[in-house]
């Protein structure tokens, strides 16, 4: 498994470190406090949305942790990627400055 994550001083914690390599979990080389470079927000928004339109919506905490799973779990790995290729284009074309999106 690889993570990746912002960097934030959270993350990269000696607990932290230390809890993903007893893990044998790596993590991506990512630059410091680089949002405009992280999908995730675009990947919750898609989860969102598929969540709303199912045709009988979660109705607890429950519910709702079982529909995103299943959501995630038809998440293609070309839609992923598209989701990146979007967020480096973006932050190409505001030369390396913030984005709107």
């Amino acid at each position: 498994m690889t993570l990746q994550h912002d960097n934030v001083t959270s993350h990269t914690a000696r607990s932290v470190r230390d809890f993903l390599q007893d893990r044998n979990i790596s993590v991506l080389p990512w630059p410091a406090k680089s949002p405009d470079l992280n999908p995730i927000e675009h990947v919750w928004d898609l989860l969102d949305r598929r969540v709303r339109a199912r045709a009988i919506p979660p109705r607890n905490v429950q519910d709702l942790a079982g529909a995103l799973l299943e959501e995630w779990d038809v998440i293609s790995q070309q839609e992923l990627a598209n989701l990146v290729q979007r967020r480096c284009t973006a932050v190409l074309n505001a030369a390396g400055g913030h984005t709107r999106y």
